[in-house]
């Protein structure tokens, strides 16, 4: 397995596994468009992806401007690996590199994405309008976990 930094030409390969997880469900893919993965890569924020054979089998894109996780997935095939940890680790390494505001991002109740936020340090900041559980990782908390 390598990770390395998201390209342009990786989006194809980023959507096919945005699409094909289980939980968190995008219930319109046009909701995510292709222009959105060129701004959060290119000037608004960073990716990486985890590449299997040159088949991208997880991503992480983090915004800067407002940070927050934009995206963390991992093909439902290569979960329980450990490729979601390192994928979220090298973002918010990033991110806290880059600003130590806190960083914040969202998700549903009851999946297997609220524990692995959990078990990873993220307070809980309440619920979203959206019914989403709002996640909040400040710089000395992740200080703290990781050095």
């Amino acid at each position: 397995m390598n990770i390395r930094e998201a390209n342009i030409n990786d989006i194809a390969g980023m959507h096919r596994v945005r699409m094909a997880v289980k939980e968190n469900v995008l219930d319109n893919p046009n909701l995510v468009t292709h222009e959105d993965y060129v701004r959060f890569i290119t000037v608004g924020g960073k990716g990486w992806v985890c590449e299997l054979e040159n088949e991208i089998i997880g991503f992480s894109i983090i915004s800067k401007s407002d940070p927050n996780v934009w995206a963390l997935f991992v093909d439902p095939s290569y979960e329980g690996k450990g490729i979601g940890k390192r994928l979220h680790d090298l973002m918010l390494h990033w991110g806290f590199e880059q600003s130590h505001r806190t960083i914040w991002l969202s998700t549903m109740p009851g999946t297997r994405a609220e524990n692995f936020y959990r078990k990873s340090g993220w307070r809980d900041a309440g619920l979203l309008k959206t019914g989403e559980i709002k996640f909040e990782m400040s710089y000395a908390d992740w200080k703290q976990r990781h050095l």
